[in-house]
């Protein structure tokens, strides 16, 4: 039990680059907090922090780097093409890059498969998808820019439509998808498994009003394990195996969500949370102009 080391745990991805297994989120975090937020998470320990353009923090986020004085080489950066930007994918990824301030980042990701119309946000264009935006997003490791490439709120359905595209050259490195025990996905993570794409989970804590903090079965484990009910959350997640991105802005509950090392869930604890009944999901795509999500993730 105490040779668990999660906090140093890697996944190691179809390129043969290594994820750590526990990163920081920064979706919905309010300015001024991200900066504060990215710069204590590096110095609990934490070398893994994601975000995406359109989360407009980027900059934040680079100026917590830097301001945590951690070598940029030790820091794994995620962050995500946004939806109007589909048919702009060079220019995606300089805007981020410059929002950092880095040279290149760690992994990038479609953040969802729908190429919106910037002029119309309620659209989606009627001359592109996903797959022609893959077809760019490709092109982009040999550019020094990226070392790695994803998708992210890719269900099944679309997944196949991708990889089984005669332009699909790369199979996505990642699936960054909402993962939590309301929210589990059994069969989209062993289809990401069966094809070798890592899973990452977002929303793994459920959300700050989720069912899940009233859940009995959570509550009783944490307790009896002297663990909080977030703690307990990450580790089923970690020990599903896929990494986690907790969010917080609060340095305490940064380092909280951080002390996984030297215990973990039994199977039949894991099992407990497997078993939860409610179902909700944080993120819906109805705000989208296409559907993305057709329930066969169970």
């Amino acid at each position: 039990m105490a040779s668990v080391k999660n906090t140093q745990k890697t996944y190691t991805l179809n390129t043969g680059a290594k994820i750590p297994a526990i990163g920081l989120g920064t979706w919905q975090s309010k300015p001024n907090e991200v900066r504060d937020a990215v710069k204590a998470a590096l110095e609990i320990g934490y070398r893994h922090i994601d975000t995406a353009l359109a989360y407009g923090n980027e900059a934040e986020v680079g100026e917590g780097i830097k301001a945590s004085g951690v070598p940029r080489d030790q820091i794994w950066i995620t962050t995500k093409l946004d939806n109007p930007w589909h048919k702009r994918v060079q220019e995606g990824i300089d805007s981020s890059l410059k929002s950092l301030g880095v040279d290149y980042v760690d992994l990038y990701l479609m953040h969802w498969p729908s190429s919106t119309d910037p002029s119309d946000l309620k659209k989606h264009y009627p001359d592109w998808n996903f797959i022609d935006t893959w077809r760019e997003i490709q092109k982009l490791p040999a550019t020094g820019k990226v070392r790695n490439i994803g998708v992210s709120n890719f269900g099944i359905r679309n997944l196949e439509k991708l990889l089984s595209d005669p332009s699909c050259k790369t199979v996505p490195a990642v699936n960054q998808i909402e993962l939590h025990p309301n929210n589990p996905s059994p069969k989209l993570v062993a289809y990401n498994t069966s094809k070798g794409i890592h899973s990452t989970g977002y929303s793994c804590l459920g959300s700050t009003g989720s069912p899940l903090y009233k859940d009995p079965t959570l509550l009783t484990l944490a307790e009896k394990k002297g663990k909080t009910p977030q703690q307990c959350l990450l580790a089923w997640g970690l020990q599903h195996g896929w990494s986690v991105i907790p969010k917080s802005v609060t340095r305490e509950r940064i380092a909280k969500n951080f002390e996984l090392d030297g215990w973990e869930l039994t199977p039949d604890e894991v099992k407990q949370l497997d078993g939860l009944k409610d179902r909700f999901k944080v993120c819906g795509d109805s705000w989208l102009p296409v559907k993305v999500f057709f329930g066969d993730d169970e």
